[in-house]
């Protein structure tokens, strides 16, 4: 399945970018994963270009309100939608104002990484280690390590 991942702006902090170019190459050795950026505007604007944006794809967004998933719960749920021929999923992100009511309504899937309010560079972070994650469970790699 190829990946659509859909931010508001790039990171900031040094070491956020550094991580995410790490992941980025990672990810890119088994799976086709495109980075979209938008810029930072509105709340509602912005939503509409994440719509735009993820259009023809499985759409997960990222919402502390969303379902709480373990990482063999994602690589779980990748398999299913490769499963059922789901060529495109996108992973929406928002900026510091979240998501407008027009994008959380438009998901197939929310997903929240965690019950706190992650800053949206970290949460770009940590997802990107947890579809690296998820991808090296379905391979039956050893990064993964169940306690």
């Amino acid at each position: 399945m190829n990946w659509r991942i859909i931010t508001v702006g790039k990171p900031s902090l040094s070491w956020a970018r550094s991580g995410v170019d790490d992941y980025l190459l990672r990810l890119s050795r088994t799976v086709k994963v495109e980075w979209v950026v938008l810029k930072e505007g509105a709340k509602e604007l912005v939503g509409k270009r994440m719509l735009e944006a993820s259009e023809g794809c499985k759409r997960v967004v990222l919402d502390e309100r969303g379902q709480a998933w373990r990482s063999v719960d994602l690589a779980a749920w990748i398999t299913r939608q490769e499963q059922a021929a789901v060529k495109r999923a996108a992973l929406l992100i928002g900026g510091a104002e979240g998501h407008a009511p027009v994008v959380r309504a438009a998901a197939d899937v929310c997903w929240s990484l965690s019950g706190l309010t992650l800053q949206h560079e970290l949460a770009l972070l940590v997802v990107m280690e947890q579809l690296y994650r998820a991808g090296t469970i379905q391979r039956g790699e050893p990064y993964h390590r169940e306690g």
